[in-house]
């Protein structure tokens, strides 16, 4: 007795012999075989050459536009109304005052935190009430927020800082870019020119700022529970300066 061996696939020489069944493992032998062209093209391919990373940065100093000042003040006492009512007192003579002189953009004014808290004995029970309360007021108008800040007697001074207007950061920000990106170019010709070739085409390249600090710094403290300051006494002021920095990276390829 003798068998004839029978394939279990179909054969792909007659379309019209094909089955849905035959056609999933074409399919799938197919696709097996796609990593296979994948790896063997990849290997054909020549690794770069005449390929140069570089980076170049420019960097410009300028003078902080913008103060930011924060008051604040803290109560205590036994009972939870009386405590958030002076809260509500100090901080609604602050805005007044604040609401005098405020204009958007030159002095802006907002509420900051307001709490209170139950205070615990060693036994875990309540045996008092503190709270707190704050106020900022930040803008391009230096001297009318420092002499805003002797009028404020109802909240102290906590905090004092010195950043740069959005305006001016995008500004300086966009001159340092193109800065950064003049000296990359200029250092792309004459690298490629060292090395004898004619000129070059971009492969890739990165853009970075760094655009100083922002508002808020926290350069100058005092206890919220110090004494305000003397009536119409301005606070003295000096923004001082700050650095914005851009950068440019990336990689060239020299030509002929």
């Amino acid at each position: 007795m003798s068998f004839n061996p029978v394939s279990t696939l179909p054969s792909p020489a007659s379309p019209s012999t094909c089955t849905p069944r035959s056609l999933s493992w074409l399919a799938v032998l197919a696709l097996s075989a796609l990593p296979l062209a994948v790896s063997a093209q990849a290997g054909l391919t020549p690794p770069p050459q005449n390929v140069m990373n570089l980076q170049a940065s420019a960097t410009a100093e300028v003078t902080m536009d913008v103060l930011s000042i924060a008051f604040g003040t803290t109560k205590e006492g036994a009972d939870a109304a009386a405590v958030q009512s002076q809260l509500k007192q100090a901080l609604d003579a602050a805005l007044m005052e604040a609401r005098r002189v405020a204009k958007p953009g030159q002095v802006d004014v907002r509420t900051g935190n307001f709490s209170l808290s139950p205070r615990y004995t060693q036994k875990g029970v309540i045996n008092g009430w503190q709270g707190s309360a704050s106020l900022v007021v930040e803008g391009r108008d230096m001297t009318a927020i420092s002499q805003l800040a002797g009028k404020i007697q109802t909240l102290s001074i906590s905090r004092v800082g010195y950043g740069l207007a959005r305006e001016t950061r995008e500004k300086i920000e966009a001159e340092t870019t193109a800065q950064a990106i003049a000296r990359f170019r200029e250092r792309a010709q004459a690298q490629s020119a060292l090395f004898g070739f004619t000129g070059y085409s971009i492969r890739e390249v990165q853009v970075s700022s760094d655009g100083g600090p922002v508002p808020m710094p926290q350069v100058m403290r005092a206890r919220v529970s110090a004494a305000p300051m003397m009536a119409e006494e301005a606070l003295p002021v000096e923004a001082g300066k700050t650095t914005v920095s851009s950068s440019v990276s990336g990689s060239i390829q020299m030509t002929r």
